[in-house]
């Protein structure tokens, strides 16, 4: 596993963003791990995320492409901190792009945010966590509708590895039916790998028990193609 891997995972748990017990997901799985991005609260903490997007797309996609675009609200932070993480350890600049909720009319007129797109621009997508399709489906015609562009990629966080609305993962879905190129800073599998027992800061974050647990939700839930 590479470094920026297993720092991310530990940055995760530091962040409180990485939480092991009894959840409950928006799809109504019972699960006894959860991911929430919403935690990453300070300047210190996007910039440190940012950079482990940036290594994240370099190793997936390099940097064959214009636009990184992250959809509102969350996709918003996540672009801007990634494209400067881009442009801090690889010096290329990249442009940021995200949408409005509502159309603004008046001055800085329009849908988007940040840079905007152009016929023949090559874009990636940005978000927090595995979908099931939704947002990518709302996302998509956005920005197509402004102009001739290839939407060719999507980076996430964390792939959580558990089926979409068939058998296979929400990512697989996702690649199949919108024909984008998918990848994720770490995977649950790689989670588990680099933290079950393992001691962190004097502490064994998953120990026999919470991996026969998480092995369990993988036996209901998970992908049976990643």
């Amino acid at each position: 596993m590479e470094q920026y891997k297993k720092e991310f995972i530990e940055f995760m748990v530091d962040c409180n963003v990485l939480k092991f017990g009894d959840f409950v997901t928006k799809s109504g799985r019972k699960t006894p791990f959860f991911v929430n991005t919403g935690f990453y609260r300070t300047g210190a903490q996007l910039r440190k995320l940012g950079e482990y997007y940036a290594k994240a797309i370099e190793n997936k996609f390099g940097f064959d492409f214009d636009v990184l675009f992250g959809p509102a609200y969350k996709g918003i932070p996540l672009t801007v901190a990634a494209t400067m993480a881009i442009s801090d350890l690889y010096d290329r600049d990249i442009r940021y792009c995200s949408n409005r909720k509502e159309v603004k009319d008046h001055g800085d007129k329009g849908i988007l945010l940040g840079s905007p797109i152009q016929d023949g621009d090559k874009v990636v997508i940005i978000e927090d966590v595995t979908t099931a399709g939704t947002s990518i489906g709302e996302t998509l015609p956005i920005i197509k509708a402004q102009g001739d562009v290839d939407v060719f990629g999507l980076v996430v966080s964390v792939d959580r590895m558990e089926r979409g609305q068939g058998e296979k993962s929400a990512l697989k879905e996702i690649e199949e039916k919108y024909g984008l190129k998918t990848t994720a800073i770490v995977t649950m599998a790689e989670v588990v790998e680099h933290l079950y027992n393992r001691p962190y800061k004097g502490e064994i974050i998953i120990d026999d028990a919470l991996k026969a647990a998480i092995d369990a939700y993988y036996v209901k839930y998970g992908a049976k193609e990643q």
